[in-house]
């Protein structure tokens, strides 16, 4: 688990502020997002959370060790234990596929038998065994960051840390790197920390994110939850212009899971149970890990909100009243 409290991080040469009071908590086996703008801060904070970059106040946990007091040999030892992924890929374009995986067994002078088994059994993983021999000026983007996440992989990692890793690549690409990073997740239980601006990465496969602005944490929380509430840190990422709603009456927005229920099956029971009409002024339906969520806004007038309140409540639905944004 990595814990953060109260975490500050100035730069040395001008003493300017680049991490202010960041507190977060992230529980093994998640895929947790840092999310923001160019130059907010996330990837100078994943640079802490890896002791390449260090931090003036605060704490920084990891299984209950504090960064900053570790010994150069202790932080060797546990950066040995970190995967990173970069959005560049990081590739030694003149060797192998296979000497690029095999790189930190190498330096670490693992014996050679197991370094075959290993490297062998990572590509198989990321379906890149028939390209052990190529060299990575013949690979695609989408190949190169699967021989980048193979590498990641060699020191049987504890933690993944992804900078920005499906930045360079198509959204066909991204999605296909996104599944695999799930099924690493999923199979090994490798905590994933990801660093992006791309939302669509964050719905995908991320269960928790923070939104920084200017070194500070704005939000923070279960990605549905982001994405329900609709902070103003989250619409000033997105910069998602104001949505005309109606100035009379309730703008009620509900969100639910579609797996179970379509939305004309979810208004038509509401139609049936309370005989009320009512007008759909906005809906978008969002894909949130392997589930798909609709979030849509209805209005209803004065008269009928208080039985609509009461029949959302006692079906134990999502709701918040909305006006809309100036």
């Amino acid at each position: 688990m990595i814990e953060i409290k109260n975490l500050k991080k100035v730069w040395e040469d001008t003493g300017a502020p680049v991490l202010e009071d960041i507190n977060l908590t992230i529980q093994d086996g998640e895929i947790y997002a840092l999310v923001g703008r160019s130059g907010a801060g996330k990837s100078t904070l994943l640079r802490c959370i890896n002791g390449l970059t260090s931090y003036q106040e605060g704490s920084l946990r990891v299984d209950g060790n504090e960064i900053k007091d570790f010994s150069e040999k202790e932080l060797r030892e546990f950066r040995r234990h970190v995967g990173m992924i970069f959005q560049q890929f990081s590739l030694l374009e003149r060797e192998t596929v296979y000497r690029n995986v095999a790189l930190p067994m190498t330096c670490w002078k693992y014996p050679k038998d197991e370094i075959d088994t290993k490297v062998k059994s990572l590509l198989e993983l990321v379906g890149l065994e028939d390209k052990m021999d190529a060299k990575p000026r013949n690979l695609s983007g989408g190949q190169k960051q699967r021989v980048a996440i193979a590498r990641a992989l060699t020191m049987d990692p504890k933690f993944i840390l992804c900078d920005e890793a499906t930045s360079a690549l198509d959204p066909k690409t991204t999605n296909s790197i996104l599944d695999l990073l799930l099924e690493i997740n999923e199979k090994l239980g490798i905590t994933v920390i990801v660093v992006t601006h791309q939302m669509e990465v964050v719905r995908k496969i991320c269960q928790k994110a923070c939104i920084l602005e200017n070194g500070v944490i704005k939000a923070e929380g279960s990605v549905r939850d982001i994405f329900f509430n609709q902070p103003e840190a989250l619409m000033n990422l997105l910069g998602e212009e104001n949505i005309p709603l109606p100035e009379t009456g309730h703008n009620i927005q509900i969100c639910h899971l579609l797996n179970n229920a379509s939305d004309g099956e979810l208004f038509g029971r509401m139609y049936a149970d309370l005989g009320i009409v009512f007008p759909i002024v906005n809906g978008t339906i969002q894909e949130y890990e392997k589930d798909r969520m609709g979030i849509f806004t209805i209005n209803v007038s004065d008269e009928d909100f208080p039985s609509v309140e009461k029949y959302l409540n006692r079906k134990d639905m999502r709701w918040k009243e909305i006006s809309a944004r100036a």
